[in-house]
């Protein structure tokens, strides 16, 4: 007996936006349950939406290229979920640190999405406009435009808040892929073992800033003397 797929009736003309954005959350829904993006094929992700492969193709290049559009949404998601989280911290430390601790829950429960968004080598990695494109993504925007507002109050020493949002976003990522890959470590309570790797790294960000930059051991030896004589 030959079996046949299911397939969605013809889409009717403005219907395309509809299309995409379903093949994309099929295509999110796949990676959820695989092992890595190799694992999902264009013909996959054509049977969970009910269509023809070429019909993917009318909307992506390519899997690379689709793979690029779940990375986007995912991301999108990302903020939305910092910015809820933040809305309604005026203090823009306080806001850095819900931005961070939302950053690091999204990823513990999206792991697959997460692992694939930034734990993976982007398909256009290397080509021009690559950075800029995940440096204008709404998240990390949102995350560099609280940095500046750290340094504006005083928190941060003034300068470039590029490479601070870099180091800050590596604190927050370093702890959220750990907790993904090793999840049988000890970690306790999640949320607070986050919270205290990223306020490490916010502190240790303003005292730097205090000491002038890149403080050697000793520096920071001397300094931390200091207070506890005062």
């Amino acid at each position: 007996m030959t079996q046949t797929t299911s397939r969605r009736k013809r889409a009717s003309r403005g219907d395309g936006e509809q299309l995409r954005a379903e093949i994309v959350t099929a295509a999110k829904g796949l990676l959820a349950k695989s092992a890595n993006s190799d694992a999902v094929s264009i013909r996959m992700v054509a049977d969970a939406v009910g269509v023809t492969p070429p019909s993917i193709y009318l909307h992506f290049a390519d899997k690379d290229a689709l793979i690029e559009a779940v990375v986007s949404d995912v991301f999108a998601e990302l903020d939305v979920a910092m910015m809820t989280a933040g809305a309604s911290v005026e203090h823009p430390l306080g806001r850095l640190r819900a931005y961070g601790l939302a950053y690091v829950k999204f990823a513990v429960g999206h792991p697959e999405h997460y692992r694939v968004a930034t734990m993976e080598r982007c398909p256009t990695e290397g080509e021009p406009g690559h950075l800029d494109q995940i440096l204008a993504d709404a998240a990390f925007v949102h995350f560099m435009e609280t940095v500046q507002a750290c340094m504006n109050v005083g928190i941060f020493a003034k300068d470039d808040p590029l490479p601070i949002t870099l180091q800050l976003w590596a604190a927050a990522h370093g702890i959220a892929s750990l907790m993904i890959a090793k999840p049988f470590l000890p970690w306790d309570d999640v949320e607070a073992m986050a919270d205290r790797v990223l306020c490490a790294a916010a502190l240790g960000t303003a005292v730097a800033g205090m000491l002038g930059g890149n403080p050697s051991p000793d520096q920071i030896t001397a300094w931390l003397d200091g207070q506890r004589d005062d």
